[in-house]
């Protein structure tokens, strides 16, 4: 089999269209590129759709298998080729590790991909790509496998984060599964963790290239949405909430989800909109603005 050839016809570690070109025992054979049943994909007899038949064409994943044939799969793997995923590692040896990723076969991190010493049950931040003898693996390096092409953001762009590490400066992300960015510590006001998904902002990309995130929109977007949160908290509490000077920054952020700074500069705006007024004892919302 030409498996150099088959990875031009065939995405290996993604998910292919392709069509049932016959039916055996143990399952239906996928039309593999190369127009020869030598090359044709086995979907095993458990995964095949009811009333599946030749000429169908099914959505399904393709990998290695145990013995290192192609086989195709209609479960969706927990990454795939390409992709930035938080995996489990089931077991280590000599060679590297064995990762959990949906699949019966386990998907292999090389000793030389490991950023770390691992052990079993540890979950590692990893991406997934196609290795020189066209298998498929995962490094926890995951610098070398994000875009070194200058980033098209824009400041105040909303983008997908996967949080990939710490740093004395704060911590590192991965974003919109193409670059990396710094969150700094001193502008966090939430728990952060490693693996976790969330969403962030572009807060400015330096002349290096290198990119800064923040958690909270910046600019006059994030303060028009801060302060329309800050009226609507003020409603559901009947119009009075016993925020002031001394209530803590943990409090503020329990509420509003930012630093304590960047809601008074909100609460300010609102006030100078005259729809609000800043009392002792707590802010108050001005009558006109109440709901009947």
């Amino acid at each position: 089999m030409n498996s150099g050839y088959l990875c031009l016809m065939v995405k290996i570690g993604n998910v292919n269209l392709l069509k049932v070109v016959r039916r055996v025992e143990i399952g239906v054979f996928l039309a593999g590129g190369e127009g020869t049943e030598e090359s044709d994909i086995l979907l095993p007899k458990r995964y095949v759709p009811e009333g599946a038949d030749v000429g169908d064409e099914l959505e399904v994943f393709v990998f290695y298998d145990s013995e290192d044939r192609l086989i195709a799969t209609t479960e969706t793997p927990l990454a795939k080729v390409g992709d930035f995923a938080l995996l489990k590692v089931v077991s280590v040896n000599s060679v590297g590790a064995f990762l959990e990723w949906g699949l019966p076969k386990n998907l292999f991190l090389p000793f030389a991909e490991q950023s770390r010493n691992l052990s079993p049950g540890q979950n590692v931040a990893v991406f997934v790509y196609i290795d020189k003898s066209q298998r498929i693996a995962s490094s926890m390096r995951l610098d070398r496998h994000t875009e070194k092409s200058p980033a098209d953001y824009k400041v105040e762009q909303k983008v997908e984060l996967f949080i990939v590490g710490k740093t004395d400066l704060g911590f590192k992300a991965i974003i919109n599964g193409r670059h990396i960015g710094v969150i700094y510590k001193n502008e966090v006001f939430q728990d952060i963790f490693y693996g976790q998904r969330l969403p962030g902002y572009i807060k400015k990309i330096r002349d290096d290239g290198k990119i800064d995130l923040i958690l909270q929109p910046v600019g006059s977007k994030g303060a028009q949405d801060l302060g329309e949160k800050i009226l609507e908290v003020l409603k559901s509490e009947g119009g009075f909430l016993q925020i002031h000077e001394k209530t803590s920054p943990e409090e503020i952020y329990d509420l509003f989800g930012v630093s304590k700074k960047k809601y008074k500069m909100a609460l300010g705006g609102l006030y100078k909109k005259r729809l609000i007024s800043i009392e002792d004892d707590g802010v108050r919302l001005l009558k006109k603005n109440l709901i009947p």
